[in-house]
């Protein structure tokens, strides 16, 4: 299992460039122009942005993942590149484009996404060298649902049986027949991370409480819902509990995206670290708090220490 304080992470799975464009106030008609404060391109997915976060905590971390043999892709692996996460097992596909999002950040702080799919959605177990996550001490799967039950269940118990711990993002909205989808990976998942609205579109649960403890009679060992600026929720057969959001003051917010990936990557370094439960998602939602003061995962300066500092 994982060393208390060495951490070797597999991140498995989506990896997206994000291109943030802050102050727009509404799309132009026609041909027209439209001049906005900032224009910046970050590191992202449920695979990729959690790889970045988890490398800026002092983890070391390999991406594995596809990408297109675009600019896109060359742009998001010397990224992830620039921050120590070991790229090699991204595979570059031939035929598609890599996966990108533009997220328009009006001034109220809505932040609606235009999203292409793209090489994420061609990856397979075929493009893993499973000998390369050979020294993994967790791996991190962003998207089951591109794999699909059966083959993320293989990845994750091969995972396993090398004495690694797992952990599960989704990234798809919370359609009811997802679960079904990816069911198979659950039993071979010690941490599940939806959000809010995917753990109760999902379960059809009243409550999080509830759908937490549907997820977990599915057979994941552990379940943190993420709740935006309430913190999360924390669920295993033995306990159930919330953790507080970091407050962060009005002129020091700048953008959530990327915050529930911070949140996964805290979480999982916290436990890394030998930290409980709860502590582990203080962590969590401080990495969050931290990432929310800029743009994209790999916009502030934030290390361990500080996401540390935060919870003290």
């Amino acid at each position: 299992m994982t060393d208390t304080t060495d951490m070797t992470v597999a991140a498995v799975g989506v990896h997206v460039l994000d291109t943030h464009v802050v102050g727009v106030t509404g799309i132009p008609d026609g041909s027209d122009g439209q001049l906005v404060d900032t224009i910046r391109l970050s590191a992202a997915g449920t695979a990729g942005g959690t790889a970045l976060v988890l490398a800026r905590l002092g983890a070391s971390v390999r991406s594995f993942g596809a990408v297109g043999a675009d600019p896109i892709g060359a742009t998001l692996v010397s990224l992830l590149a620039a921050e120590g996460v070991d790229v090699r097992g991204l595979v570059r596909k031939d035929g598609h484009q890599t996966s990108a999002s533009v997220i328009p950040v009006r001034p109220n702080g809505d932040r609606p996404a235009w999203h292409c799919v793209g090489a994420n959605g061609a990856f397979t177990l075929d493009d893993l060298d499973l000998a390369a996550l050979a020294g993994v001490t967790h791996l991190h799967l962003g998207g089951p649902e591109f794999l699909g039950g059966p083959a993320a269940a293989e990845l994750l118990a091969h995972a396993r049986s090398l004495g690694a711990t797992t952990s599960v993002d989704v990234l798809a909205p919370g359609d009811p027949g997802l679960l079904d989808w990816i069911a198979d990976a659950l039993p071979h998942t010690d941490y599940l991370l939806p959000n809010d609205e995917q753990a109760l579109g999902f379960t059809g649960a009243p409550d999080l409480a509830a759908a937490a403890r549907a997820l977990l009679a599915h057979g994941a060992g552990c379940v943190a819902v993420t709740q935006g600026a309430r913190g999360a929720l924390v669920a295993t057969p033995d306990a159930l509990f919330e953790v507080a959001a970091h407050p962060i003051p009005p002129d020091e917010l700048v953008d959530t995206t990327g915050c529930g990936d911070a949140f996964s990557a805290g979480f999982l370094r916290g436990l890394s670290l030998g930290h409980p439960l709860p502590e582990a998602a203080r962590l969590g939602c401080a990495t969050a708090s931290l990432v929310a003061r800029s743009l994209g995962t790999d916009g502030g300066a934030y290390s361990l220490a500080t996401a540390l500092a935060v919870t003290s």
